[in-house]
C-alpha cells in the first residue's frame, strides 16, 4: 500500500467564534477540534502527520507537540492562504514519499470511513482526489464544476460563479489527496493574483486539469464534514455528535429513558445493562461497568463506576474516583481521587477527597476528607467495615481501622485503631428548666412591648 501522510491546516485565526481560545481548540464531545480530525487522520493510516500553525499559535503548537512531536510542527508566518499553508509543511514532509492527505482542523465529525474513498481513488489511478457534499444550503461553498468526460476541471467560488455554475450542487469540503510530489509542484504554481492577494489550494484543480491530470470527487455527507467557524457551528456539530453516541449506547443495551438529555464525552465507556437515568453529563475519561446506575443530575468525569454500582442522584464522580461493586454514591457526594470499595456507602452530603474506603464501609452524612492544608493534598484511608458517624471531619494524613467508629459531630486528627470508637466532641451538658425559664421570659419581653406600643 502507498505510504500515507497528513498535513491538517489549523492556522485559521478564527474569528467569527469571538473567542480567545483558538477556533481548533474549541470542543465537541469533549475534545479539540484539532485533535478529533489527528484522531482520524491516525485511523486512516497516515503514518506521518503535519500541523500547519500560525505564528501566534503557542497553545496550538503545545497539543501538537505533547500528541506528535515538535517535528510534526510547521509555522505559517504571515498567513497568505491555503496554498501558502501547504507550502510551509513541505520542509516537514521532504523525506517522505506517498500521498498526501491536505485537510481541515476544524470538521470534528469527519471520521477515517469518509477519507478512505480518496485514497481508493488515488489507488485506481486518479491523481488529485478532492472530497465533495451537497449541502442543504450551497450559498458559502466552492462548487466543483466538471468537464464533459464527468472529471473535475476547476472549484469556482460562489462570488465569481455564474449563474450556470451557482446551479451545481456538488461543493468541495476541502479535503484532498494527491502524491507529494504533484502536490507541491502545483502548489508552487499557484498566483496570488485576487482581491486579497493570498494562494489558494483550490486553484491547484484548474492546474491538474490544465496537465491533463485525472481528477475526480468523492462525495461525503455534509455532516462528515461541516465546519466550526462559529459558536452556532460548534453548538450543531455537538448537537450531532451527541445524537451519535446516545444512539450507539442505546443499540449497544444501554437504558436511557430520556437520552436526548444525557450528554456523552468522545471516550465515554458504558457496557450493556447499565442505566442512566436523565440530566447526566459524562465529561471525559468515564468507564461505567454493567449493572450500575448513574441517577439523575449527576455528572461523572476521569472515573471508574463498577458493577452494579449506584451513583447520584445529584452526585459528583471527579478524576480518580474509581467506585467500588456494589458500592452507593449518593446525593451531593463528590468524591476525588478515592477508591471506595465494594459495597460501601456514602448515601449523601460528603466530600471524599484523596484516599481509599475499604468495602463495605459507611460514610454518614455531612462527613468531610479534609485532604488540603493550603499546599499540598494528603490522604484518608478508611478501613473495611468501618462506620463515620455524621458531620465527622476526617484531617488528614489519617486513617480509621478495620470495623472503627468516629462518632457523630468528631474532628478526627489521629489515626483510628480497627474496632475502636473515636469521639472527639464535648461532654454533653444539661440544665433543668433552662428551656421553659427562657420561654417565659422571652414571652414577658413580648407582652411589655406590646404593651408600650
Amino acid at each position: 500500500m502507498t505510504a500515507r501522510a497528513a498535513v491538517i491546516l489549523a492556522a485559521g485565526q478564527g474569528t467569527r467564534m469571538k473567542s480567545p481560545l483558538p477556533k481548533v481548540l474549541h470542543r465537541v464531545g469533549g475534545r479539540t477540534l484539532l485533535e478529533r480530525v489527528i484522531d482520524t487522520v491516525e485511523a486512516s493510516g497516515c503514518e506521518r502527520i503535519v500541523v500547519v500553525v500560525g505564528a501566534d499559535g503557542q497553545a496550538v503548537r503545545e497539543i501538537v507537540a505533547e500528541r506528535l512531536g515538535k517535528n510534526a510542527i510547521a509555522v505559517q508566518d504571515p498567513p497568505h492562504g491555503t496554498g501558502h499553508a501547504v507550502m510551509a509543511a513541505r520542509e516537514a514532509l521532504a523525506d517522505f514519499e506517498g500521498d498526501v492527505l491536505v485537510t481541515n482542523a476544524d470538521c470534528p465529525l469527519l471520521s477515517h470511513q469518509d477519507l478512505e474513498p480518496l485514497f481508493d481513488l488515488r489507488s485506481k489511478g486518479v491523481v488529485l482526489a478532492l472530497l465533495g457534499f451537497e449541502p442543504a444550503d450551497a450559498l458559502l461553498y466552492g462548487r466543483l464544476i466538471r468537464g464533459a468526460d464527468g472529471h473535475v476541471i476547476r472549484i469556482v467560488e460562489p462570488k465569481e460563479a455564474s449563474a450556470e455554475e451557482l446551479a451545481v450542487r456538488t461543493c468541495y469540503a476541502g479535503m484532498m489527496c494527491a502524491e507529494k510530489g504533484r502536490l507541491f509542484g502545483w502548489v508552487d504554481r499557484t498566483t496570488n493574483n485576487n482581491a486579497k492577494g493570498e494562494y489558494y489550494l483550490t486553484e491547484i484543480v484548474a492546474l491538474a486539469a490544465a496537465d491533463e491530470a485525472l481528477v475526480k470527487a468523492a462525495i461525503a455527507p455534509e455532516s462528515a464534514v461541516m465546519g466550526c467557524d462559529t459558536p452556532m457551528q460548534l453548538s450543531q456539530a455537538e448537537s450531532i455528535f451527541q445524537q451519535r453516541r446516545r444512539a450507539h449506547f442505546l443499540t449497544q443495551g444501554v437504558a436511557m429513558p430520556a437520552p436526548e438529555t444525557v450528554h456523552f464525552s468522545w471516550d465515554t465507556r458504558i457496557e450493556p445493562g447499565v442505566m442512566v437515568e436523565p440530566f447526566v453529563v459524562f465529561a471525559p475519561g468515564v468507564s461505567i461497568e454493567t449493572g450500575a446506575v448513574v441517577r439523575a443530575f449527576s455528572h461523572l468525569e476521569g472515573a471508574v463506576v463498577r458493577a452494579g454500582a449506584i451513583i447520584g442522584p445529584y452526585a459528583r464522580l471527579r478524576p480518580g474516583a474509581d467506585i467500588g461493586e456494589d458500592a452507593h454514591i449518593g446525593n451531593f457526594v463528590e468524591v476525588k481521587k478515592v477508591v471506595v470499595g465494594k459495597g460501601a456507602k456514602a448515601n449523601h452530603l460528603s466530600y471524599l477527597g484523596d484516599g481509599t474506603v475499604g468495602a463495605g464501609a459507611n460514610i454518614g452524612a455531612g462527613t468531610i476528607f479534609c485532604n488540603y492544608d493550603g499546599f499540598d493534598k494528603w490522604e484518608t484511608h478508611v478501613g473495611e467495615g468501618a462506620f463515620i458517624g455524621s458531620n465527622s471531619a476526617l484531617v488528614a494524613p489519617v486513617k480509621i481501622g478495620r470495623g472503627a467508629y468516629t462518632g457523630s459531630g468528631s474532628v478526627i486528627t489521629r489515626s483510628v485503631s480497627d474496632d475502636a470508637l473515636a469521639v472527639t466532641r464535648p461532654p454533653q451538658v444539661e440544665k433543668a428548666g433552662w428551656a421553659a425559664r427562657f420561654r417565659e421570659r422571652k414571652l414577658a419581653e413580648r407582652t411589655a412591648k406590646k404593651g408600650k406600643a
